[in-house]
């Protein structure tokens, strides 16, 4: 990788932190870790909808996440992708049993 594209990626990486930081505690509980242990392994396909998500209102995100009303089709994947991280005991070292 040229230097260019490190810092074109670290640039990438700090704004999608900035983005999956919410107003809502339990919002960040969900998006930064998956962004930290997940967002680098998955499909460029899954990366956009990651991305695209995020630019979304912090309720809809609260009730796709919390299943309380399905998500639109088009974040169904990334979605039941970010649930079964937060659902994976072993996702985090740092997380208490």
């Amino acid at each position: 990788m040229s230097e260019a594209t490190n810092i074109d990626a670290a640039a990438l990486r700090k704004r999608l932190y900035w983005h999956s930081r919410r107003g809502m505690w339990e919002l960040d509980l969900l998006l930064i870790p998956f962004l930290e242990h997940c967002y680098d392994g998955l499909e460029a396909g899954d990366q956009a909808a990651y991305r695209a998500l995020i630019e979304g209102e912090d309720q809809d995100l609260f009730a796709w996440l919390m299943q309380r009303e399905p998500a639109p089709p088009s974040f169904r994947r990334i979605v039941t992708l970010i649930q079964a991280h937060a659902e994976n005991a072993d996702n985090d070292p740092r997380r208490p049993i």
